[in-house]
């Protein structure tokens, strides 16, 4: 979930002190990357933290980059960013590919086929007539 989403009780979701526990941190140290903006849970209507399988994912990454890693907590915070960035392009990518499948298929009708022998004159209307040159 993105950062500012509601609570929607749909998915699998933990409080912080389970979420906590899954990602083998403290739960003040959840609060800390939330504040930061590592890690952005969605909240109940009174406030709450709800994490997500993804975030306690996200977390564990963190921690995986922290560690072993040694990435400090501000280019964790980029990975992170990029990562997502990347996420999405791919989306849009395979997106316009399924679009670009469907035309294939159904040719658009607001097309037509000019022959090559055929001039085409592009008009633009209100463009001023330059008077350079003019003596008069």
């Amino acid at each position: 979930m993105a950062a500012g989403e509601s609570f929607e009780p749909e998915g699998e979701s933990f409080v912080i002190s389970v979420a906590a526990r899954l990602s083998g941190m403290h739960a003040q140290t959840l609060r800390t990357y939330d504040r930061l903006g590592l890690v952005s849970p969605a909240r109940t209507p009174g406030g709450g933290r709800r994490y997500s399988v993804r975030d306690v994912e996200l977390l564990r990454e963190v921690q995986r980059l922290s560690q072993e890693e040694g990435v400090n907590l501000a280019g964790i915070k980029r990975i992170i960013e990029l990562t997502n960035q990347v996420e999405a392009l791919q989306h849009r990518v395979a997106e316009l590919l399924d679009e670009q499948e469907q035309s294939r298929r159904a040719p658009r009708r607001d097309l037509v086929p000019v022959p090559r022998s055929t001039a085409v004159v592009v008009w633009q209307p209100n463009r001023p007539i330059s008077r350079r040159g003019d003596r008069g």
